[in-house]
């Protein structure tokens, strides 16, 4: 009986791609989920759960993103300062209009693993809040959502 070996993809031998979305008037909770398994790597067949072999992302016009019903006003975003009494909140209104680009960032997070291989992951998505972006010369490729 021949012995056949699993392969492994290795982290260095992961070939990356770069992909590009925009993101005007998507649906933030859809737009995030076809992202995030593309940070992970899963629609690849060397992909391993415990490994980070994802591609990157690129998001444009993140600041043109739609929610549904009242999110606008009802969803609520929290920061911590570390200090005592240094609890912030912002409402999804607010946050869009001063940081746009960490609405998109905080919905793929949490769709991502936790840990350190999730933060690896989230190093590979790069949004921007305008229609420009620095990486064209990693020529991305247009992914349709």
């Amino acid at each position: 009986m021949p012995m056949y070996k699993t392969y492994v993809t290795k982290p260095l031998e992961a070939e990356r791609e770069w992909w590009i979305v925009d993101a005007k008037g998507q649906n933030l909770g859809r737009l995030a989920s076809k992202i995030a398994p593309i940070l992970r790597g899963k629609h690849k067949p060397t992909f391993a759960p415990n490994q980070d072999v994802g591609d990157f992302v690129v998001i444009i016009n993140c600041e043109q993103i739609e929610v549904t019903g009242n999110k606008l006003d009802d969803k609520i975003y929290y920061h911590f300062s570390g200090y005592p009494g240094g609890l912030s909140e912002r409402t999804l209104r607010v946050q869009l209009s001063k940081f746009p680009d960490r609405v998109i960032r905080d919905a793929v997070k949490g769709m991502l693993p936790k840990g350190a291989l999730g933060r690896n992951m989230l190093k590979k998505l790069k949004v921007y809040a305008g229609s420009e972006h620095p990486h064209a010369a990693q020529k991305p490729k247009v992914l349709e959502v």
